[in-house]
């Protein structure tokens, strides 16, 4: 291939920034949890409460009856779990989020002093589901051609092609493609590279972004003139003005 393909760059950014749980749109559920006797409900209390907050439910070990985005994108799926962390005295839960590779992306506890369980595993779990946000997934793109990646455990990860929508911009010293992911969220590619320089995201001010620098650094960023300008963290504690020009 003689060019990367921005979905890669996506992707990598994802294992890089730290993967949260809102950057996801799927989540499975089983149909009961292994780790409670009886299932008081618990199962449909989380799949209403994650509809709610705008992922998308689909069953946990039945990936015949998942839409093809998910089957094709299997890292894009949380799997769900809930666990019985119950003391002598309180009934207690323990909601798991983990992704395609068996890692935790999110673990949130919930107690109850209710002695019943039904009622009392259910109020832990609702206390539980008030860590999990709502959904802001992110847009995994390709520029005019659909490629694949393999991560680390080999599994293959594909996605649609989502044009481009942006534009060249260059400091002088190196050369960028912006590439809008929606309204509020754009990232700024270097040629060949595998990792966003920078990925901003839109703040309560117009046209001022948060920004993730390839590096981990946080930042802000703004237009200017027609410009990106991004200040770029420096050793000694200061800002340099970096500015990005349209070519």
């Amino acid at each position: 291939m003689k060019k990367l393909s921005i979905l890669i760059l996506t992707i990598c950014s994802i294992i890089g920034f730290g993967q949260k749980v809102s950057d996801y749109k799927y989540v499975s559920i089983p149909g009961k949890f292994s780790d409670f006797k009886e299932d008081f409900g618990l199962a449909n209390s989380v799949t209403k409460s994650l509809k709610a907050k705008k992922y998308i439910i689909i069953p946990q070990g039945q990936k015949e009856l998942w839409p093809i985005e998910a089957k094709e994108n299997p890292c894009n799926v949380l799997s769900s779990n809930l666990l019985d962390d119950s003391g002598f005295l309180r009934n207690k839960v323990s909601l798991q989020f983990k992704d395609c590779n068996d890692k935790v992306i999110l673990q949130s506890k919930g107690s109850s002093i209710i002695k019943e369980f039904e009622e009392g595993f259910q109020d832990a779990l609702k206390q539980a589901l008030v860590a999990v946000p709502v959904s802001n997934p992110i847009v995994i793109v390709a520029q005019n051609e659909t490629t694949t990646s393999t991560n680390n455990n080999n599994s293959v990860v594909s996605s649609q092609v989502v044009e481009s929508n942006g534009g060249k911009y260059s400091n002088g010293k190196l050369d960028v493609q912006k590439v809008q992911i929606d309204n509020n969220h754009f990232i700024l590619v270097k040629p060949n590279s595998s990792i966003p320089f920078a990925t901003f995201k839109a703040t309560t001010k117009r046209d001022v972004f948060r920004v993730k620098l390839e590096n981990g650094d946080l930042t802000i960023g703004y237009f200017e003139n027609g410009n990106i300008i991004i200040e770029i963290p420096q050793a000694n504690g200061e800002y340099a003005k970096e500015i990005f020009s349209g070519k």
